[in-house]
């Protein structure tokens, strides 16, 4: 009997970890789906490049796992029912429920609004392939001198700033930041963001924490209102909500608590990775949603699942930080390196070289995807007979 192990999301989490559980398991002992809503893997990091009009290299998620034995299901996730182990997805021609042994949530995140008004109405946000499209379209119709607001100084806010005040620099830029530019990097890292900052003619509005947003402006926390043609909102991100409609133990931010396999601490049928996921890294210290967390995440779900399934050793990885990686255009970048539990030390990248590194650490992220054992040979390893044997018995008592 087939274990059914369902992945929900195929972002660089979802994707990776389908992938290794590909890797590691017998194809005769188990059946892995990965359902996702999207024909395409969408290289989230470069959301900013392709707003400004650049063209991202297609990847078809089709091709990515021909002939690993993962099942695509291109379909939306509607619900989840984690006591009778079943999750209800619509495609373009059905609605359907599929029943899963394990379940690998990995349905990633969206923009967040913080709750302030005026978000949802007059913003753009580039936490996804849909929405950096509507804004590439906006952006294209913007005329000579017409201002693009930018709300967040955060590395989203950061890349997408400097990215379009390169493809355009007929328009002005503004970036609104409720703290001072870059107070979390290292003098030297600060000195370099300055500088690239102030060679692309972006205005910068520090310590302004915005509380409104209208069609053709904003109005900060002092008092000040700024004009803007197009706001991009880049505040931070949001869980997919579906998980707080289920009895999951759920952090106060939305996401799924785990422990250090990435196995859902009230129900253990359930791994939560990427945004989704409520893990602790180096200091006890909550793991910040970003690539860099989330595949280190999804290669210890992927080892946790085919190790208790074969009952081999389970992963020991500790999960940490090793630099924080921005690109300031196509011709600068600025990797700050950190400490395990991600603070700035006094160590930076910067240049030309940087935006090199840079580049090469998005190409490696879409890579892992493809290669979610890092080019490792690995032998595929038989389900233990115990566990199947209780599987068996859980399906036909149910």
């Amino acid at each position: 009997m087939q274990h059914r192990i369902i992945v929900l999301g195929a972002g660089y989490s979802g994707a990776i970890a389908a992938g290794r559980l590909a890797k590691r398991l017998r194809r005769e002992d188990v059946v892995i789906t990965l359902v996702n809503a999207e024909p395409d893997f969408v290289e989230r990091v470069r959301m900013h490049q392709l707003a400004v009009g650049q063209e991202l290299k297609p990847r078809p998620l089709s091709d990515m796992f021909a002939g690993t034995g993962v099942e695509l299901k291109l379909a939306k996730v509607t619900s989840i029912d984690v006591d009778s182990k079943t999750v209800a997805v619509q495609s373009a021609e059905s609605t359907e429920e599929l029943a899963y042994d394990t379940l690998v949530y990995a349905l990633g995140s969206s923009g967040n609004d913080n709750g302030v008004p005026g978000v949802d109405q007059h913003a753009h946000q580039i936490a996804s392939r849909p929405g950096a499209l509507r804004l590439r379209e906006r952006l294209s119709r913007l005329a000579e001198g017409e201002t693009v607001l930018v709300v967040g100084g955060g590395l989203t806010g950061l890349e997408f700033a400097t990215e379009v005040a390169e493809a355009r620099p007929d328009l002005d830029i503004t970036l609104a930041t409720r703290a001072e530019l870059g107070d979390w990097l290292s003098p030297k890292g600060r000195a370099h963001l300055r500088k690239v900052i102030d060679r692309l003619g972006i205005t910068v509005h520090e310590n302004a924490s915005v509380t409104a947003v209208a069609a053709d402006r904003v109005t900060t926390a002092d008092g000040r209102t700024l004009p803007a043609a197009v706001t991009v909102w880049t505040t931070g991100f949001a869980v997919h909500p579906l998980a707080a409609a289920t009895s999951l133990e759920l952090a106060d931010t939305g996401r799924i608590v785990v422990d250090a396999t990435m196995r859902s601490v009230s129900h253990p049928d359930v791994y939560a990775i990427g945004d989704a996921g409520h893990a602790l890294g180096a200091g006890d210290k909550p793991l910040r949603m970003s690539c860099a967390s989330g595949t280190p995440m999804a290669w210890q779900a992927a080892d946790s699942i085919a190790a208790r399934l074969t009952d081999g050793k389970l992963p020991n990885a500790p999960l940490r930080y090793f630099n924080q990686c921005i690109s300031l255009g196509r011709t600068q970048g600025l990797i700050q390196f950190v400490t395990a539990d991600d603070r700035s030390v006094d160590r930076a990248l910067t240049g030309r070289f940087a935006a090199r590194y840079k580049e090469l650490v998005c190409k490696g992220a879409a890579w892992g995807v493809a290669n979610p054992t890092l080019g490792i040979p690995v032998r595929r390893r038989r389900v233990a007979a115990d566990r199947a044997a209780a599987q068996g018995t859980a399906r036909v008592a149910a």
